[in-house]
């Protein structure tokens, strides 16, 4: 079970479509404990992607490759940087590989979780994007490891993805500009954890739409 790198571009224009529609509600989350810019900026970095890329011929890698790119130079705010690692880990796990099976997939989600982590000084806990991102990596892996073949593991990264960023609204911000507002930030969703669950649900169903 796998897909063609050179057939998998539409999984990059998805997921702009993904931010696009969903922009307000990011702003919206954002706006309950932080500064309420997030669907904003997310929206610029994402769109300016989708003119990059527009009559252009591009692969999944390729597609990654430009949108972390963009993300990094493009973006304000703590997320440009983060997810710019986390598309740009992807697009590098992927660049030699003609197919992309769940194996590949794996090396992709875990190398990305890890430079997140690794510039971020985050962890899961602190109410922030981690809380989607790591739990749909941990059932990823667990579910190859139990013998589940590429789309049923999407469908546990999925389920997990949802849970972690749900879980968020019962947290206590410890980074970023929430964290000045200790008990107040609970009850409230995590918008990078929003963001997340939104991104990883939406390469997860068009992989799956490829398979």
């Amino acid at each position: 079970m796998s897909l063609k790198n050179s057939a998998a571009g539409s999984v990059v224009l998805d997921l702009i479509k993904t931010i696009q529609a969903n922009k307000d509600f990011l702003s919206e989350v954002d706006g309950k404990i932080g500064d309420g810019d997030h669907g904003i900026n997310m929206n610029k970095g994402f769109t300016m992607t989708g003119d990059k890329l527009a009559e252009k011929e591009f692969n999944l890698s390729e597609g990654f490759s430009i949108l972390g790119a963009t993300l990094l130079e493009d973006i304000g705010g703590s997320m440009g940087p983060l997810y710019g690692v986390f598309f740009d880990e992807m697009s590098m796990a992927c660049e030699d590989a003609e197919e992309i099976d769940e194996d590949v997939f794996k090396e992709m989600i875990c190398n990305a979780v890890d430079g997140v982590m690794d510039i971020g000084g985050a962890k899961p806990g602190d109410k922030c994007l981690l809380d989607a991102m790591v739990p749909a990596r941990d059932a990823y892996c667990k579910a190859l490891e139990e013998g589940k073949d590429f789309a049923s593991a999407l469908d546990d990264l999925k389920a997990a993805a949802k849970e972690g960023w749900q879980a968020t609204e019962g947290m206590v911000a410890k980074i970023g500009r929430a964290s000045r507002l200790g008990e107040r930030s609970r009850g409230v969703l995590d918008a990078g954890a929003t963001s997340c669950y939104l991104m990883l649900t939406s390469i997860a169903d068009s992989i799956q739409a490829l398979l």
